[in-house]
């Protein structure tokens, strides 16, 4: 995800709990049993925390509708400490970013947080975060795009369920916030799946989905996007077990000889031949690039590393930088119908 790209794509249309209160289930691992811990589901009058993690927004407008667009729901808002920061293009300092960040999950009056955007610069803070104080204080954390780092880390380090979602400054529009709604306030275990509509055509043209392996698989979803997943690869907040796993990624702004270069990294890594199921989302703005000798297109670089794998796989998902972003939650066992281009989560991904 090159950063300018997504500087150019967050305007104000496309800006990207106790102990006590959580739930285990069982998590698959070849070698031993690890914890899934789900946070505690929102209610209107809950109080939301906003933190910005990775980098800095300069106006003031996007602050007041984000608060503006959170109270729509029936939600409270509260700022942290540093969330109007800056240090160069990050929102304050590691030190700070960090800090605030622990500090909301510590917050008893605070039930679930949001990053304000994405970006860049939360794998920065990875070292500094207070793993243990988040597993004691369980509660739901949202955020895209850069905010993978994030996901992954405090997944690996303390199995709690995190949702990859609009970001505080994102679009909330009626596809966004009613998956949202659906999963995070009602408890509930929806079909995921891109909408219908045909406008003033014979067939549907916008937001297609593209089978690449037919099939249904389940497992647990676990993903983000696809290069600051692949940036934290071989270090101890990247997981370290894939088996069993639906893994699912997104980009924006790479050049396709770029994401070309990133699954290569994922397959000598290990990583597709652990998991039973694949999905693509969106790569916004995502051209062929290359040197003039011609490139290879998306689909040939899917297809490449995918079919080989014989599993269920499919392209198109409404997960990315996009207005119509769905609520994906990172630990949740779900059955994908490459064919039909649906996700089905197979339990609530809260309590």
């Amino acid at each position: 995800m090159q950063r300018r790209k997504f500087l150019q794509n967050i305007g104000l249309s496309s800006l990207a709990i106790p102990l006590s209160s959580y739930a285990t289930t069982s998590f698959y691992r070849n070698y031993e049993s690890k914890d899934i811990i789900k946070p505690k589901a929102l209610k209107v009058g809950d109080t939301i925390g906003i933190v910005s993690p990775a980098s800095a927004i300069f106006e003031t407008e996007p602050y007041q509708i984000a608060k503006e667009s959170f109270e729509a729901m029936g939600l409270k808002v509260k700022f942290g400490e540093f969330v109007k920061n800056r240090y160069g293009h990050l929102a304050g300092t590691d030190k700070e970013r960090a800090g605030e960040l622990n500090a909301m999950f510590k917050d008893k009056s605070i039930d679930a947080i949001i990053a304000l955007r994405g970006g860049s610069g939360s794998a920065r803070i990875l070292e500094l975060l207070d793993y243990q104080a988040i597993k004691e204080n369980p509660k739901i954390f949202i955020g895209y795009s850069d905010i993978t780092a994030l996901h992954l880390a405090i997944f690996e380090k303390t199995g709690l369920v995190t949702f990859h979602a609009p970001v505080a400054v994102s679009t909330w529009n009626t596809f966004s916030v009613s998956h949202l709604k659906a999963i995070l306030f009602n408890k509930e275990s929806p079909l995921l799946e891109n909408p219908k509509s045909l406008g003033d055509n014979l067939t549907q043209i916008a937001n297609r989905t593209r089978t690449i392996t037919p099939g249904t698989g389940k497992g647990r979803l676990l993903g983000g996007n696809l290069s600051v997943l692949t940036g934290i690869m071989g270090s101890k907040y990247f997981p370290d077990d894939w088996n069993n796993k639906i893994l699912y990624i997104e980009d924006v702004g790479e050049k396709v000889y770029a994401v070309d270069r990133m699954m290569t990294q994922l397959q000598l890594g290990g990583v597709f031949k652990q998991i039973t199921g694949f999905i693509f989302g969106k790569c916004t703005e995502c051209d062929p690039g290359g040197s003039g000798y011609g490139s290879l297109t998306l689909e040939e670089v899917l297809d490449h590393y995918i079919k080989p794998l014989d599993i269920p796989a499919f392209s198109g998902a409404m997960i990315g930088h996009i207005d119509d972003n769905s609520t994906i939650p990172n630990g949740i066992e779900a059955k994908i119908d490459a064919s039909a281009g649906t996700i089905q989560l197979l339990e609530a991904a809260v309590i």
